[in-house]
This record gives C-alpha cells, structure tokens and sequence, in this order.
C-alpha cells in the first residue's frame, strides 16, 4: 500500500514537470521537496522559502541547510503576515489570509521563471481538521501532491527514514501566532515573546514545545515524557518567559497536542 502511494506521488510530479515548492522545512515540505528532486532533478525544481515575523527563526536555518542538504535550487523571500489585512484580528480563518499571501508570492515566481505549478506540504491527515489555508490553495489552483497520493504523516515520516532525510523524526511545528488564543490581536512583541521563549525552553532539551499565550499567561505544552525536564528547571523558565514579558507560566498537564487552540472553537461551535 505505501509503495503504491509513493508511485501515485512520483506520477502526480510528473505530470507537474515543473514544480515551485512552499518550503518550511518541516517534515512534509522536506519530503515534498526531496520526492520532487528525485522524480523531476533540479532543473524542474524551486524551493521556496518565506521568512516572516510568524516564521520561528531557527526554523530559516534550518531550511536553508536542508535545501542545500537535498541539492535544490532554493529561494528566500520576505513576507508579512501582519501587514495582511484580517490577519492580524486573529480570527478562526487566520490561517486562510496566510495562506492565500503565500500563493501571491509563489505564483509570480512560478509565472516568471517558467515553472507549471505551486505546491506546498498538505497531507492526507489534514483533510479531517481544520485548515483555512485549504481554501485559498484550491482557490489558487495551489497542489498537494502529498494529499492527492493519499499519503499520512506517520507514513512520510516512513519514507522520509528511508531517504534518510534528518526530518523523518522532527517534531511538527506551525507558525508562531498559532500559539495565540483566537480573538487576541496578533503583534509583533506577542510573536517574538513566543519566538524567545520556545527558543529558551528547547536550550534545555526539549524536543516539542509550544508557548501558548493567553493574554499575560504562558501554557507550556510539552510531551508528557518531557514534564519531568521542565519542572526540574522550572525556576530558570519562569524567570526568562517573565524576562521576555509574561507575568503568568504554566504547565498544561494535559501536553502537547497539535492544533490545541482549535478546540476554543469547536467549544464555542
């Protein structure tokens, strides 16, 4: 069954021919990119990658060293999220404004150096939760080969061990203003306070984390393997996140679990 997905995926590429890829060097982008860079070579591939004030700045490193890992022609722009506007209003379809930014980025890209089509990491799993960003795509004639060939995150992270791509085993990660409770505006302090603190925690080995941010409270999410790490240093992260502004730090003993502000709004649904 996986072969056979990844043949469907080698067959959706190919009948791409040439692909502008939305990288964020997350477990998704990086398989996309490294499936296209086989089927296609480099000739018929673009990443890339859109730094922005939402982006985690580790996360710009980190992509850039792949791309050059995987042997791919590789683009960075400048965007902003917060200058889009409705985005910054923080409402549930946050995400479709984001999305729909990037597509106007990598669309003129495409256009300009000759490339037929835009694609960006969505996966089969997505399809169930949800995803403003799915719209703007479909609205854009933006692809997800991933998700036309079926294909799930535990099974990418199969093929990605395979590869042997160093993403096979990363934790997943979003966009900072993820972090922040909806209906909350979203600044650029709020975003670097998230970026810093997040950053601080993982110096202390923490492999998953988010800092979500409730007004003047930080909710630590961490996997509940790693509880353990934070309270035996819960002094020195209470100290920095207060440093970074949060009067309030907390510990979310239910852990880390993706997309959890979703459920703000499937409460008030």
């Amino acid at each position: 069954m996986l072969q056979e997905k990844r043949e469907a995926l080698n067959k959706i590429l190919r009948e791409m021919e040439r692909v502008v890829v939305a990288f964020s060097g997350g477990v998704d982008s990086t398989f996309l990119l490294k499936a296209a860079m086989d089927e296609l070579g480099p000739e018929h591939v673009l990443a890339v990658t859109a730094d922005s004030e939402t982006y985690p700045s580790e996360e710009l490193r980190e992509a850039i060293r792949l791309a050059e890992l995987i042997g791919s022609p590789h683009q960075v722009i400048e965007t902003s999220e917060l200058s889009i506007p409705g985005y910054s209003e923080n409402t549930s379809n946050r995400c479709y404004f984001c999305k729909q930014s990037l597509f106007e980025h990598l669309i003129p890209i495409m256009n300009e150096k000759g490339y037929k089509n835009v694609v960006y990491g969505l996966i089969a799993d997505d399809m169930n939760e949800h995803r403003p960003g799915m719209q703007a795509a479909k609205e854009m004639g933006v692809r997800g080969p991933l998700a036309e060939a079926g294909l799930t995150k535990e099974e990418i992270r199969t093929l990605s061990r395979k590869l042997e791509l160093p993403t096979w085993d990363k934790p997943s990660f979003a966009c900072l203003s993820s972090r922040i409770a909806y209906g909350e505006i979203i600044t650029q302090a709020k975003l670097t306070k998230i970026d810093k603190s997040e950053a601080f925690i993982k110096s202390l080995g923490v492999r998953q984390v988010r800092v979500r941010t409730h007004g003047e409270m930080a909710r630590i999410e961490v996997v509940p393997e790693q509880m353990q790490l934070i309270l035996d240093n819960y002094g020195k992260i209470g100290e920095a996140l207060q440093s970074y502004g949060y009067k309030y730090v907390t510990l979310d003993l239910l852990g880390y679990r993706s997309g959890s502000m979703n459920r703000l709004l499937t409460a008030e649904a």
